[in-house]
């Protein structure tokens, strides 16, 4: 299946943590116009809740992603 390049860039929540190389989660993503799922492989682990972004599509509803935190919530400093 092809890249789903719509999703790249977009940020979500983890509904189903990472394992890192041992295995997938699973993110849900705000895109066209409604929320959908996708399994999400990530380098680390990540926790179930976490913010992500999307960095890349591998076809079949598989992103990659990395953990992210918005820079509009970062303390003053």
């Amino acid at each position: 299946m092809a890249r789903d390049d719509a999703v790249i860039g977009r940020t979500g929540e983890l509904l189903i943590g990472t394992r890192g190389p041992a295995g997938p989660g699973e993110v849900l993503v705000s895109v066209r116009g409604g929320t959908e799922t996708f399994l999400a492989w990530s380098e680390q682990p990540l926790s179930k809740g976490a913010t992500v972004l999307v960095v890349e599509s591998r076809g079949a509803r598989q992103v990659d992603v990395i953990a992210w935190g918005d820079p509009l919530d970062a303390p003053a400093g």
